[in-house]
């Protein structure tokens, strides 16, 4: 082992040991002491306005200098409104009840056992993310709500605003008699960190979970050996029922579109039924092109409006970008179909006036989060009340959708007996 690689080695061990050890003090802290850091840390972040938007400057220059894309120095880009809405995202996740500890259930046995089960915090958290500083902030608040303490890894681009934020919470922890290595970050871009974190720091990490984008998160799934909640794609549809109001059908359509194209809960493609393509096709295609949208379609769809020709990849990619892919549809089972198809089990909805059509499209959509009559840009923990989100969950296992405060724990059983033996 070269000694570069040996000194990162134990650098990300020791924060592995670091962090186990701060998530066992925090698992002895109080609802009161949890809610009075997290009250800190939005203060401290507000404070520290100047010092974490110098950073985030760092960032987006070497991004320019880089040629990355518009969508991505977007998502990169900390400005004093993005600051502040993480300061308020902390705020409201220290105004939710404290999971930890809750009773889940109870109940009595014939015996006279009491059980409960009850819930408790994961314990350490590898959080590896691309681009967005402000997931450093979201998921340190989350985790903390939880009981839990957090290693967070960035991607190379937001470094210097990812440590920066990261800097500013230890502080506020600090303070508030709390251990600051309850929230650390990987100073290095070594893409060699990544590996270590996936392989569990000595058993130190008790689940990982990956944001970012498709390469990201198939390296996780591929080498983790701990649990993980897998975050992938959103190539989330939006599917224009023949029962749709066509004035809802525009505006839904184009804020799940256009109003932040770089989130993971933008709408990529857009279903529209046969029976009424020739009506709405041209006023959702006309709307969306004033915003400069680009529309690519079926030959089916071209016929209607200009557009370019979809490819096959087009049905399947995440554009993150001002694109959108558009087919007609014959009917709703075609449309699941596809969206079964095609979809990533991220966030899909229907516009319709037709209750039985959205009830159908509610119950027989496999994905994480569906929708009737609303933009798919509302997939977010913030928008579900949970005060920001430390990923959308796409899997099936133990997390799915949102994951919030209450979803980083797990449970144990309490029984209590009376001196019960067993024959």
């Amino acid at each position: 082992m070269s000694e570069k690689l040996s000194d990162l080695e134990a650098q990300m061990h020791g924060l592995g040991a670091r962090a186990r050890d701060a998530a066992t003090k925090l698992s002895h802290a109080t609802p009161a002491d949890r809610t009075k850091a997290l009250q800190a840390m939005a203060q401290r972040l507000r404070a520290a306005g100047p010092l974490i938007l110098a950073a985030n400057e760092e960032d987006v220059a070497r991004a320019r200098e880089n040629k990355q894309t518009a969508a991505f120095i977007d998502r990169l880009a900390v400005d004093q409104k993005r600051l502040e809405g993480m300061a308020a995202g902390i705020e409201q996740v220290a105004s939710q009840p404290d999971p930890v500890g809750a009773v889940m259930a109870e109940w009595t046995r014939p015996n006279g056992l009491r059980m409960q089960r009850v819930r408790t915090p994961l314990g350490v958290i590898g959080m590896i993310f691309e681009s967005r500083p402000n997931v450093a902030a979201d998921a340190s608040a989350l985790a903390l709500r939880a009981g839990n303490a957090i290693i967070l890894r960035g991607g190379s681009d937001s470094l210097q605003s990812v440590n920066a934020i990261v800097a500013v919470l230890r502080e506020a922890l600090n303070e508030s008699g709390l251990p600051g290595d309850a929230i650390q970050s990987v100073a290095s871009a070594d893409r060699a960190a990544v590996g270590m974190m996936l392989a569990g720091l000595s058993g130190t990490i008790d689940v990982i979970v990956p944001r970012g984008g498709k390469s990201l998160v198939g390296r996780v799934q591929e080498e983790a050996r701990v649990p993980v909640f897998a975050h992938l794609e959103g190539v989330c549809h939006t599917y224009v029922h023949a029962g749709a109001d066509p004035q809802k059908a525009i505006d839904i359509t184009v804020n799940a579109k256009m109003r932040r194209v770089s989130i993971c809960g933008a709408t990529e493609k857009l279903l529209i039924d046969r029976a009424v393509l020739a009506d709405l096709l041209p006023p959702i295609a006309q709307a969306l092109e004033s915003q400069g949208c680009e529309l690519r379609g079926s030959e089916e769809v071209q016929a209607i409006w200009p557009m370019e020709r979809a490819t096959s990849e087009d049905w399947r990619t995440e554009y993150l970008a001002p694109i959108l892919s558009i087919r007609a549809v014959e009917n709703i089972d075609e449309a699941i179909a596809a969206i079964g198809h095609y979809g990533s089990h991220h966030t899909d909805a229907i516009i319709t006036e037709d209750a039985a059509a959205a009830d159908k499209f509610l119950n027989e959509v496999d994905s994480a989060i569906v929708m009737h009559n609303a933009s798919t840009q509302f997939a977010d923990g913030g928008e579900f009340g949970f005060g920001g989100e430390i990923g959308i969950a796409t899997g099936k296992m133990h997390a799915r959708g949102p994951v919030g405060a209450e979803q980083l724990t797990t449970f144990k059983y309490v029984v209590r007996g009376v001196g019960h033996t067993r024959p």
